[in-house]
């Protein structure tokens, strides 16, 4: 029963971040206890837990993991969410396209990528940060759900942070095109394709 009850509390809290000591008083039970239960499904690949970036920053910066369920399909089934009209208008709908791309991205990179994820306490953030063999600075992934992706201040200011060596914005669309100065905007399919080829990328 605790575990169904922290299944269910993992997938409303797709794509937050892990806050151990609040999930253990919903349920009543010690913080190691969870930790241990999260351990487990980490272990067992249903549960994702995408660490911050660590970046040498005069910034405060989020130190908690984020949380995915990595398989979209039992997520679904966890919030009873049946079809894709009701995926649309539910608030999962974000962060579960966010999860959805994430794990199809790193499926396809080069098995020793770090993957994590920036975010500042002031608001700037970059969705997934990816450090890839033969590179000496990292790529910066934002996500969007619709097919006209723009970027806020947050992620302009998390990318003047890092100054990442390739800068994408993953959407829903199929077209590819450059958005400002130094970013592009690219489908999911197209970008798998560019991380299974890392060559591709320079």
């Amino acid at each position: 029963m605790t575990l169904a009850r922290l299944w269910t509390m993992l997938a409303h809290e797709q794509g937050g971040l892990l806050t151990i000591a609040r999930l253990a008083r919903s349920l009543s039970i010690s913080a190691p206890a969870v930790t241990r239960y999260v351990d487990v499904l980490s272990s067992l690949l249903l549960v994702r837990r995408l660490p911050p970036f660590v970046a040498n920053v005069r910034k405060r910066l989020v130190k908690s993991p984020k949380v995915y369920i990595r398989d979209s399909g039992l997520l679904h089934a966890l919030l009873d969410i049946e079809d894709f009209h009701a995926l649309a208008g539910h608030p999962v709908g974000g962060p579960s396209w966010e999860g959805f791309v994430i794990e199809n991205l790193l499926a396809t990179a080069h098995p020793r990528t770090r993957a994590s994820f920036y975010r500042t306490a002031a608001g700037a953030e970059i969705d997934l940060v990816l450090e890839i063999p033969g590179f000496r600075r990292p790529f910066a992934i934002a996500i969007k759900r619709g097919l006209a992706p723009s970027l806020g201040k947050g992620f302009h200011s998390a990318y003047a942070d890092l100054a990442p060596e390739r800068a994408f914005v993953v959407y829903a669309g199929s077209e590819r095109y450059l958005v400002g100065e130094s970013t592009e905007v690219i489908g999911l399919p197209e970008m798998a394709r560019l991380l299974a080829n890392p060559g591709a990328l320079k």
